[in-house]
């Protein structure tokens, strides 16, 4: 059985860029990783450097995990919202096209969680 809407309900996100104080939602998360079963998702302010999003905000988010200290961030790969990508660290969040509400995947070869497990 249809349903039929008696009114016209306006569709207002609650999300938008503008309700996070000059920062961007950005997901972030670690395949192979599960110990977090899914993306974090943080404010983040677009001009940040791409090298301060791994020393600080990946540290703080991911550095409880025994692998963190053994990543070789060199060999690290990354994807942007699904495509292959080689982020430039001195670059800002914006510039590296790191939008609102982007999604960002690292893999690190070699670490496959605890004891290979995945998690």
């Amino acid at each position: 059985m249809s349903v039929k809407a008696l009114y016209d309900y306006p569709i207002v996100p609650k999300d938008t860029v503008e309700q996070f104080h000059g920062n961007q939602l950005v997901f972030i998360g670690w395949d192979q990783h599960l110990m977090f079963c899914s993306p974090i998702a943080l404010p983040l302010p677009p001009a940040l450097p791409f090298a301060a999003l791994v020393e600080q905000v990946l540290t703080d988010a991911y550095g409880q995990h025994p692998d963190f200290t053994r990543i070789d961030w060199s060999r690290v790969e990354w994807q942007l919202d699904g495509q292959p990508f080689t982020p430039n660290p001195v670059a800002g969040l914006r510039d590296n096209g790191i939008g609102h509400k982007s999604v960002i995947r690292f893999r690190t070869p070699g670490l496959n969680g605890i004891a290979g497990s995945g998690s």
